[in-house]
């Protein structure tokens, strides 16, 4: 065979391959503050929710355009969940120790929850319909019944847990950063089930989690995410991520895991082959900071918070937001 038409046709079939799997379409400014967190999905409103400072901003997850914000938590907002069911979503206000529920429609802080210090994950349970608050340093989880805006119980994790998400079997799943495991809570008792040993991951904080499939995945600060059976707690893979994890996204259309490095200014982007096979299909720029994500699973869209950064304040320190810049990337599928 000529070397020419060799080469010709190993050019011919590199594009397939080296095509990115998301590019950036849209770049929405969110301004000051210059803090956020958590970045949620709303699958019934078609809604994105971002933790954003002393507010949480919301888009249409269609547009990308910013359709409001729900105010008044100066001392700063983490977790998001949404419950349909009463028309409320629940976030918190991190200094004065509350659970803060407000109107879907109207946007309006409706109730204040007390609750613990450090709250961080927040994560509705489908089968109870609970709303539960990881708060990281009293290794405690604050249980919510949004039907009477109170609450109802107080778990003790046993270590500092980091995100959650619920199982959609009734259980919650909680990342140990203390111990770098993961803890199963029964969302019927409010009792600690299992905790679960992820020898690979060191102080893990995304999470999320495939229902049908019912695996977890867990994003390592040693930039590994760990797969993990979710009746059996058996870890079942274990795949490199980039540095600086702090969420982690199912879409369960297109089997696919996702986990925003912050640190990197990337996005590791894994393919589902079977619940116990998986594998690294691209790594797709972003933006250093942007640490936070999530993902609508019907048009496959991205949602990434990030800003521009300056040189960190203190040599080693953690580079800072350049004041203004907050904006939510909206990465979309190219195959």
């Amino acid at each position: 065979m000529k070397l020419i038409p060799l080469v010709a046709a190993l050019l011919a079939s590199a594009p397939a391959l080296a095509a990115p799997a998301y590019t950036l379409t849209k770049t929405v400014p969110l301004g000051a503050p210059d803090r956020w967190d958590y970045v949620v999905f709303d699958p019934d409103g078609a809604r994105v929710y971002a933790s954003h400072g002393d507010r949480v901003t919301v888009l249409d997850a269609r547009s990308g355009a910013v359709v409001g914000e729900v105010t008044g938590m100066p001392g700063g907002t983490h977790g998001i969940a949404i419950s349909t069911a009463t028309g409320e979503g629940f976030t918190d206000d991190g200094e004065k120790r509350e659970v803060v529920a407000f109107d879907l429609k109207t946007l309006r802080v409706t109730h204040r929850i007390p609750a613990g210090d450090d709250a961080d994950g927040i994560a509705r349970d489908p089968v109870t319909g609970h709303v539960f608050v990881v708060e990281g340093d009293p290794a405690t989880m604050t249980v919510i019944d949004p039907r009477g805006d109170r609450a109802v119980a107080k778990i003790n994790l046993g270590e500092k847990g980091e995100y959650l998400a619920a199982d959609g079997t009734g259980h919650v799943l909680v990342a140990g950063e203390a111990n770098g495991d993961l803890i199963e809570v029964d969302a019927r008792t409010n009792a600690v089930l299992a905790h679960w040993p992820t020898p690979g991951c060191a102080k893990p904080h995304g999470l999320a989690v495939d229902a049908a499939g019912g695996r977890a995945f867990m994003g390592c600060v040693n930039k590994v995410l760990e797969v993990v059976d979710t009746r059996s707690g058996r870890v079942v893979a274990e795949l490199p991520i980039g540095a600086g994890n702090d969420a982690v996204a199912w879409d369960p259309v297109r089997h696919r895991v996702f986990s925003s490095n912050g640190r990197d200014g990337t996005i590791t982007v894994i393919g589902q082959d079977t619940p116990d096979r998986y594998r690294v299909l691209d790594t797709v720029p972003s933006k250093v900071s942007g640490r936070t994500m999530t993902v609508d699973p019907v048009t496959g869209r991205l949602f990434v918070v990030a800003a521009d950064t300056l040189p960190p304040a203190t040599p080693g320190g953690r580079p800072r937001a350049k004041p203004g810049s907050v904006a939510m990337l909206i990465f979309d599928p190219v195959r």
